[in-house]
């Protein structure tokens, strides 16, 4: 089967408040398959109020063409159009007026490694991460990518055992990448859960990364 090769227009929906009124704002990116506004359906069960809310949208549905395990060069130019289109949205974010300490993310499956991928690309001072079932990409690690200093921001990465997309393995592996480059991260691995966003999950995250200070 043939896959096209394709890149990703600057599409996205905002909820919450305006960014010029918000104090933090949530970069949402969805997984294969799905859409924006699926991923900022979230604002339900997380705890985004009084944050300006930025889902981008993927071309096709799907930020990249192959697993997220396949060798890069497979799913480019997607992921490198994908990462251009997260880096706009954190740009326009910015622009807004709030620093990238008060910027969140929340990824689900492939937009969870997504997610990974272009924070641990841009590694800084972020208000929190959270990789609902997700690795960084590649076959094999490219280290050389990595770049930065994550001061301490907090992450939360999980998976379930088995996952038929995300292995434990490179959860474990991702979490020594992100440990080492200054980042505290709760990884969680449940047992059994199929391939979702368990009620447990949004707890944890409500009650460490998103609870009010």
């Amino acid at each position: 089967m043939n896959i096209p090769m394709y890149t990703h227009s600057k599409q996205f929906i905002t909820s919450g408040l305006p960014v010029q009124q918000a104090k933090k704002a949530v970069v949402m990116l969805h997984g294969r398959g799905g859409t924006a506004a699926d991923i900022i359906s979230l604002q339900k069960v997380l705890k985004l109020d009084e944050m300006a809310i930025f889902a981008p949208q993927a071309t096709n549905n799907s930020w990249y063409p192959y697993s997220f395990m396949a060798p890069v060069q497979q799913n480019e130019p997607a992921l490198d159009s994908a990462l251009a289109l997260v880096d706009d949205v954190v740009k326009e974010i910015e622009s807004g007026g709030i620093p990238a300490d008060q910027i969140y993310f929340v990824g689900f499956s492939q937009g969870a490694c997504l997610t990974l991928e272009y924070t641990t690309r841009n590694a800084r001072k972020y208000g929190g991460i959270m990789a609902f079932t997700g690795g960084l990409v590649g076959q094999e690690l490219a280290v050389v990518n990595y770049k930065g200093d994550f001061k301490q921001t907090p992450v939360f990465i999980s998976t379930g055992n088995p996952d038929p997309h995300v292995p434990v393995s490179r959860v474990q592996e991702s979490v020594t990448i992100l440990e080492d480059m200054n980042a505290i991260v709760n990884q969680v691995i449940y047992p059994g859960r199929p391939h979702t966003i368990s009620g447990d999950e949004i707890q944890l995250v409500n009650n460490t990364i998103l609870k009010r200070s």
